[in-house]
């Protein structure tokens, strides 16, 4: 079952979704880096299965930096800096808690989240493995003078499962064959799987127009098994 602590961060309080699978552990686990809908009920279902399969999950509020918006698409996009000190944080409750196995740890995000995922695994080398969903604005700093995600995959340490849609414009194909390309001259393992017939969110079963289940089905059967191999193998 979800609930809610909180941590504070640069001076602010952030809450922290979290969840955990039966039994006293320790027990692996998954930080989620959400999407722009924030705590909502894709967000809760993915802590929910994530638990299930046996992980713990904790989910940063990254949009916890004043000023505050009680919807969640009207708060700013969260700027790296801030980013990677929630991340920091998260971990730091994680090990906290006395049921997590630090040293089986994970990062896993959609959209604006699939980003952070790939910045949060870059910046800690703490995780062995990152999952990211339709990754855009990659090679764009949500800061004042960089360094983009793009450009922080050299400091990479986990290992990578990506999922794309051929539809999707941000990222599109041609982005996505630029960080594949860029994961193996650096030498990092990684599995991209890519999807015709789907776009942008082709997970989020909250949008009618964007939901694609057969795509949702096969990318969540391989999500699974790939943490499970990296992180209980």
């Amino acid at each position: 079952m979800a609930d809610f602590a909180e941590v504070e961060v640069g001076g602010c309080p952030m809450r922290i979704l979290h969840t955990a699978p039966a039994g006293a552990g320790p027990h692996p686990a998954m930080v989620i880096m959400f999407h722009r809908g924030g705590f909502d009920d894709f967000t809760a279902k993915l802590a929910d299965d994530l638990a299930a399969a046996g992980y713990v999950t904790a989910t940063p509020d990254v949009y916890h930096y004043p000023p505050v918006h009680e919807k969640a698409e009207d708060n700013d996009f969260p700027r790296d800096p801030e980013i990677i000190a929630d991340i920091s944080a998260t971990l730091e409750y994680l090990a906290s808690r006395g049921d997590v196995d630090m040293n089986r740890l994970g990062i896993i995000g959609h959209c604006m989240g699939g980003r952070m995922s790939f910045l949060g695994a870059s910046t800690h080398p703490e995780f062995k493995a990152c999952v990211a969903y339709y990754s855009g604005n990659m090679f764009k700093p949500w800061s004042d003078n960089g360094p983009t995600p793009f450009e922080l995959l050299k400091d990479l340490k986990a290992e990578v499962a990506g999922f794309f849609g051929n539809d999707d414009g941000n990222p599109s194909p041609e982005d996505v064959d630029k960080i594949d390309a860029e994961l193996t001259r650096l030498g990092i393992k990684h599995d991209f799987n890519r999807y015709d017939g789907a776009g942008h969110a082709f997970q989020n079963f909250m949008s009618d127009e964007r939901y694609r289940p057969d795509q949702t089905a096969d990318s969540w059967g391989k999500t699974i098994p790939f943490l499970d191999g990296v992180l209980k193998g």
